[in-house]
């Protein structure tokens, strides 16, 4: 076969899951000691607040940093909203923020423009990309590389997990933890996941027909549900819907039947504790429910993927929780029969002003 001719449907989003186990040992072990260079850096400019700058995948990545810098560090932290800075032209004073912006290729404007009038305004700018060589890592005062090579499948799966623990390495670094030991179990933890391929293409057949999904969880891993609604929209086309599990009772609980599956990424720790009133609403309603977490969570569901995230801190977790899902969107899309490398309308690189 010619190296021109197209490659099987799946094929690349397929290669790229399994390169992540890989990734994150490249992270770990060539990554870390910039990541940890940069937090110093940082650190010493003791910022007062930071804001979190991203679209898509990356915006998914921005949440969970956000989670980490106040549960971690006790700093105010937001998200951005760009088209302040780019359509409405505001210029905020932004003396003693530390604005990070978080893209996988660097290259779109808004992300570039916005990162430009922030530094102009006075904040400390850190990209986080995958592109070294970019426009937003050029504009910006410092940069992490996420090292996760090149990605070709449109759908986002190893940069998003470089991204989130490149992020756990500068956050851990910023307020001088030794949380690099607790990561090293994450190359293997991810193996052990992705190896349980079968599991998830069972899942897959159950939902394959599936007209809607609603995702929810707490804490870490509400940024996981995000991301998981992300990739099976962009992938299969299913509307999926994302929410808080504190949100998804304000209202939003009505919707829920026993026909659409709701998932829920039930963590080992504090965020899980605070699902377990929803579980339990959504129990009383008959939902069909899909746990993602410990085995005792999805012995009670009436379906879902056992996480192997025992001694795992909680705050590392999302790394290993969105695999499966990750599997998910790419078997009921292929079980549907489209081509989740080349989701329809979609571009690998979004310039959006």
């Amino acid at each position: 076969m010619s190296s021109n001719a197209p490659s099987e449907p799946g094929t690349i989003m397929s290669g790229e899951m399994a390169e992540q186990p890989a990734v994150l040992r490249r992270i770990l072990d060539e990554g870390a000691p910039a990541i940890r260079e940069v937090a110093g850096r940082i650190a010493a400019k003791n910022p007062r607040f930071v804001l979190l700058t991203a679209r898509g995948t990356s915006d998914n990545a921005a949440l969970y940093a956000k989670y980490l810098l106040e549960i971690q560090l006790g700093k105010p932290c937001g998200l951005t909203s760009m088209s302040t800075t780019t359509a409405y032209g505001a210029r905020p004073d932004l003396t003693d923020c530390l604005v990070i912006t978080i893209s996988q290729s660097g290259g779109s404007p808004d992300l570039v423009a916005s990162t430009e009038a922030a530094r102009e305004a006075g904040a400390i700018t850190l990209a986080v990309t995958n592109n070294a060589d970019s426009p937003l890592a050029r504009v910006s005062e410092f940069h992490i590389d996420v090292l996760a090579g090149p990605e070709k499948a449109l759908p986002a799966t190893k940069t998003y997990t470089a991204e989130l623990l490149a992020l756990y390495l500068f956050v851990d670094g910023l307020r001088g933890g030794s949380g690099l030991d607790a990561a090293k179990a994450l190359p293997e933890l991810a193996e052990a996941v992705l190896a349980r391929k079968g599991e998830v293409k069972a899942l897959a057949a159950r939902y394959r027909f599936a007209e809607r999904m609603v995702l929810t969880s707490r804490g870490y891993g509400y940024p996981t549900a995000k991301e998981a609604a992300l990739k099976l929209m962009e992938t299969s086309y299913i509307p999926a819907l994302s929410y808080s599990g504190a949100d998804l009772l304000h209202g939003p609980l009505a919707m829920v039947d026993n026909i659409s599956p709701v998932i829920a990424v039930v963590a080992d720790g504090k965020g899980g504790e605070a699902l377990q009133p929803v579980l339990e609403r959504l129990r009383d309603r008959g939902a069909d429910l899909v746990v993602i977490g410990r085995q005792e969570e999805v012995d009670r569901a009436s379906a879902g993927f056992a996480l192997p995230t025992d001694g795992l801190p909680e705050e590392l977790q999302p790394i290993v929780q969105i695999l499966p899902l990750q599997l998910l969107a790419y078997e009921v899309t292929m079980a549907r029969g489209q081509d989740p490398d080349a989701p329809r309308s979609l571009a690998k690189v979004t310039e959006t002003r």
